[in-house]
Order: structure tokens, then C-alpha cells, then sequence
């Protein structure tokens, strides 16, 4: 599986990961909720289970994706000033390139 975070994301995921409670604690992507042919997503800081592979990014940071669940594999990671600052996830791979 594969996930990509980008430069603006990991600056802010990174601030929030070196807090002393979230030391043992890895970042995990999520799907909210699917319909059609893409999905919604979330974050959240958690502890990998057996249904989940960790994925290293090239930030230094690791993800925990569900396993085999085919819309979180190839996800973008991306933080955005505008129009609203906050996290964007979206799915190039699968054709989901942002909210609709």
C-alpha cells in the first residue's frame, strides 16, 4: 500500500505527533465513509492492530492503513491555507481528487 504526505501536512502532523502522549502513537488514515466510486476520509493518531499494515512515508512519518481496504491505498496526505485551513485526503490513484 501506498501513501504520500506532503511537505505542508507533515510540518503540521509532526507538531502534533512530538507532544509526550502521542510518542507511541502512529498517524492513521481512515475511511469515514464510501459510496460509489470513492470515499472520505479521516485522521487520527492510534496503535497499529492486526488488521492494519504501517506504511513509511518519505516525511519520516509512519501511517497505519486498514488492510486491503482499496481506497486508502495510494491516498494523498495534504494540509491547505485556502480556502479553509485543515487536512485534505484524497485518492488520485482512484480518481477522488477532493470533495464534491
Amino acid at each position: 500500500m501506498k501513501c504520500k504526505i506532503t511537505r505542508n501536512a507533515a510540518k503540521m502532523l509532526l507538531k502534533e505527533m512530538e507532544g509526550e502522549e502521542n510518542k507511541e502513537l502512529k498517524l492513521r488514515a481512515y475511511v469515514t465513509h464510501a459510496h460509489g466510486d470513492h470515499a472520505h476520509y479521516g485522521l487520527g493518531l492510534d496503535a497499529p492492530t492486526d488488521e492494519d499494515v504501517v506504511v513509511a512515508t518519505d516525511k519520516g512519518i509512519e501511517v497505519i492503513l486498514k488492510k486491503d481496504d482499496p481506497f486508502l491505498d495510494g491516498i494523498v496526505i495534504d494540509y491547505l491555507y485556502t480556502p479553509e485551513e485543515g487536512f485534505v485526503i484524497t485518492n488520485p490513484s482512484k480518481g477522488n481528487h477532493g470533495d464534491h
